[in-house]
């Protein structure tokens, strides 16, 4: 359990007191990366700082469209929907430019549930890397797709025919960017002001397409930037009359939505754990072996990384996505990127990963894998030149292919069950194979026009 401690709550209280606060907003992401909350009184509040509070487990039994999993064990009809603990975290608190009367704290699931919780696996995985004397450093960047839709247009078109904000495919677009700087603006305003600073944005190659890194930081506090970032271009996007999507990938006719993963490890005296300038690449011992990890483990841990039925239509070749377990140095048709960086920002890019992550999930994977890479002193392949997508790799390093069968593959890793716990692994293998199971009583427009009339 995280320590508490007594000077984030004092000051925590003191902000909601000083700032005349009637209510807080708080929140806890579920097993999709979906921000489930609530507003507070003040007095509720100030109580759950010390004491936590009761939120019904259905939110960890309920899929993203607030339908029950039936093949849980942790949660269900069978166990009557308790509440689970929940731990708020003073130290995450965000003002809300939108309502300044507001603050918003997050919170991680306690008790019980704390051993499936997504947060806290994250904080589990970061500790095994402390007790191996590094810090983690990580960022993540995500492309989006906005559109000139409503939540009530695009139920009304039945998702298709949508109109995307800017037509055509113009990336790096001072022209877009230009013209609609006001939106931009509040953007890069609103990551400021709410603690999930964005490094760079700019249109990507796709009609309405952005792309936004955010700066990189401690690695716990980088998911909690990226699950919020998220969550308010969403917010932002239909405070305009627009819509933001996460999708892996929304069309056959435009390119997947990465949600690339940045990281590295730093030594107890803040040197670069990942730079050698005495070995090939300037790569480290401890970074060869962490990338072997990441490479060895990502067919067994793709579950936790391409999350959704939709994550596998972008991983197909030509698409700037990878398909095999693959490494390279600054190669950007293989899974992972070596990136050379010097002792300053020498990392090692996870390019698996699509937007619709969920980053405390995704980062326990690339970053659990790679620790176990270290203990076991896992040697990667040669490095990939060139074209990834032409080569022929081993069946060790092919990838599953549909999400029950990355589901299958987590459940049966006994590197995934040491590194992240027996609990957490049944229960979110369960959570995929529910979700595979409800795609496949779907009838899709594919089907009707390939079999309605000819077969």
């Amino acid at each position: 359990m995280e320590p508490t401690n007594r000077e984030d709550i004092a000051a925590a209280r003191q902000y909601v007191v000083d700032h005349g606060m009637e209510h807080v907003k708080i929140g806890v992401f579920d097993v999709d990366g979906i921000l489930r909350g609530k507003y507070l009184s003040r007095d509720k509040f100030l109580s759950a700082l010390e004491k936590g509070f009761g939120v019904c487990d259905v939110v960890l039994g309920w899929d993203s469209n607030d339908q029950l999993c039936d093949n849980l064990k942790f949660t269900g009809w069978h166990t009557a929907y308790p509440d689970a603990a929940v731990r708020v975290l003073p130290a995450t608190r965000r003002e809300i430019p939108y309502e300044p009367k507001t603050a918003l704290f997050l919170a991680e699931f306690a008790g019980p549930a704390e051993a499936i919780c997504p947060r806290g696996t994250l904080r589990r995985v970061l500790a095994r890397a402390g007790k191996l004397g590094y810090a983690v450093s990580a960022a993540a960047e995500f492309e989006f797709f906005m559109f000139s839709e409503t939540p009530e247009s695009v139920r009304e078109k039945g998702y298709r025919h949508l109109k995307t904000m800017t037509p055509g495919a113009f990336g790096y677009s001072v022209l877009r960017n230009s013209v609609h700087s006001d939106l931009y603006q509040e953007f890069l305003d609103l990551g400021q002001t709410m603690r999930f600073p964005i490094e760079g944005l700019h249109t990507e190659t796709g009609p309405g397409v952005l792309e936004a890194a955010l700066t990189y930081c401690e690695a716990l506090e980088a998911a909690d930037r990226a699950a919020l970032f998220k969550t308010f271009a969403k917010v932002l996007a239909q405070r305009h009359g627009l819509m933001a999507t996460f999708m892996a990938k929304w069309s056959n006719s435009c390119a997947g939505q990465s949600g690339h993963l940045h990281v590295s490890l730093r030594k107890e005296d803040g040197g670069s754990a990942f730079h050698d300038a005495s070995k090939q690449y300037e790569m480290s011992d401890t970074m060869r072996w962490f990338v072997g990890g990441q490479q060895a483990l990502m067919p067994e841990l793709l579950a936790m990384i391409a999350c959704t039925v939709n994550s596998y239509s972008r991983l197909v070749p030509g698409y700037w996505a990878p398909t095999s377990a693959t490494w390279g140095v600054e190669n950007r048709t293989t899974a992972l990127r070596v990136i050379r960086g010097g002792p300053s920002s020498q990392r090692v890019e996870y390019r698996i990963a699509a937007a619709d992550i969920n980053p405390y999930i995704a980062l326990a994977a690339a970053i659990g894998s790679g620790l176990w890479g270290i203990e076991n002193r896992i040697e990667p392949d040669a490095a990939i030149e060139g074209n990834s997508y032409d080569r022929d790799h081993a069946p060790a390093r092919r990838l599953p292919a549909t999400l029950d069968e990355a589901a299958r593959r987590l459940l049966a890793s006994s590197a995934a069950r040491s590194l992240f716990g027996d609990a957490f692994v049944e229960h979110y293998a369960a959570t995929r194979q529910w979700e595979e199971r409800e795609f496949r009583k779907a009838i899709t427009d594919w089907e009707l026009a390939r079999y309605f009339e000819i077969i």
